[in-house]
């Protein structure tokens, strides 16, 4: 279960304690947040599923330790769907 730390209003510092402790630093930007949960949700919960979302597909130490939320769908184009599915 990765632990979220809010930094800010838009951006999140998150660890991750797999086989090795990653730390990554992530934004949110308002409009995506209203995009995949229409404000069901906070932005915590959203990181934390979108982590939950990536570790099934890739170990910690594959995710980059900084990005945008919106990233993710670039690599994964199910991501938002997926988001929408989970939180709304």
């Amino acid at each position: 279960m990765p632990k979220i730390t809010r930094i800010d209003d838009n951006t999140f510092e998150v660890t991750v304690m797999e086989t090795v402790e990653t730390t990554h630093k992530v934004t949110v930007t308002d409009d995506y947040y209203d995009k995949l949960t229409e404000r069901h949700v906070s932005k915590e919960q959203l990181v934390e599923e979108a982590f939950k979302f990536l570790l099934t597909r890739e170990s910690n130490s594959e995710i980059f330790k900084e990005f945008t939320l919106e990233i993710i769908e670039q690599y994964f184009p199910g991501f938002p769907a997926e988001m929408r599915n989970r939180l709304i």
